[in-house]
């Protein structure tokens, strides 16, 4: 009731699944996935022993098809499941039970795999497919969003839409480098979860995203004058604290405390900090 992408990025840092159902919080129980081992989705019945299992198999060297083999031979229900999963390097590898409701189906390749049920025809994961392999100008999250975003014009579940997921994970890449866990978002009811889920991918980019360091600004003279001005402006004056410090004050509250770096600004920070601070008065 679910169709969905498991993929690995081209240097094999970065794992993910998307996945978009008419069904309540379908990012709850389909994805899995493990910085530097590999990725699962499991759908249609979901058995959620294959998250763990199979991540264990991966970790333990197990290539994907081979993982896939495994879960499914042991699985007395495996003629109504779905199963995709990807490992850190070699093809990715997808099963659809032949008791799934139609149309259900699966494609993969080197480093993904789509599968769905019940869609509107296999044109979506055509869809999927083509835009995932089309999208490599784009950021990993980005990628997945995007094939996501594909299948469901091509008609998605055919039942409609109701939730939609994104699962990314690349080691030390999480909040301060302090988790896995790049990107987790989900979307359990909504009208146009995918559309949701967009909105929410480019919230967390804003938010969480790190400075692209050919970007930054060196947080001096004219420049350093209006961001201090700014920040006074904002109720967090310089003082004696040093623009740094006044500028992380500000930025803690606004929770972009992600893309800080000493003595420089990201033009994200200073467009944000431009945009929530009224308009100095003129000298």
């Amino acid at each position: 009731m679910t169709f969905s992408l498991v993929a690995r990025s081209a240097d094999g840092r970065l794992h993910g699944v998307a996945v978009a159902s008419k069904f309540l919080a379908a990012g709850a129980l389909v994805p899995a996935a493990e910085a530097e081992v590999g990725a699962v989705a499991t759908q249609a019945h979901v058995n959620l022993g294959y998250g763990p299992q199979g991540l264990a198999l991966l970790r333990s060297g197990v290539a994907a098809p081979d993982v896939l083999a495994g879960l499914v031979a042991a699985d007395p229900g495996r003629d109504d499941r779905q199963l995709g999963v990807v490992g850190v390097s070699g093809v990715g590898a997808t099963w659809t039970g032949p008791r799934c409701h139609e149309w259900a189906g699966g494609q993969a390749g080197d480093g993904w795999a789509a599968q769905g049920n019940i869609l509107a025809g296999p044109q979506v994961i055509d869809a999927v497919r083509d835009a995932w392999l089309g999208g490599t100008a784009l950021p990993f999250p980005q990628r997945l969003l995007a094939a996501l975003h594909a299948g469901d014009r091509a008609g998605g579940d055919r039942r409609g839409r109701q939730s939609a997921g994104l699962l990314v994970v690349q080691r030390r890449g999480g909040y301060a480098g302090t988790g896995d866990n790049l990107v987790d978002l989900r979307v359990d009811d909504h009208p146009d979860p995918v559309t949701e889920l967009g909105r929410l991918l480019d919230m967390h980019t804003l938010l969480f995203g790190r400075p692209d360091p050919a970007t930054l600004l060196d947080l001096a003279g004219p420049l350093a004058g209006e961001v201090a001005g700014l920040l006074a402006a904002a109720g967090h004056p310089v003082d004696g604290a040093g623009l740094d410090e006044a500028l992380a004050s500000w930025a803690g509250v606004e929770n972009l405390e992600e893309r800080l770096v000493p003595g420089r600004i990201d033009p994200v920070v200073l467009a944000h900090l431009r945009g929530v601070v009224p308009p100095l008065p003129a000298p």
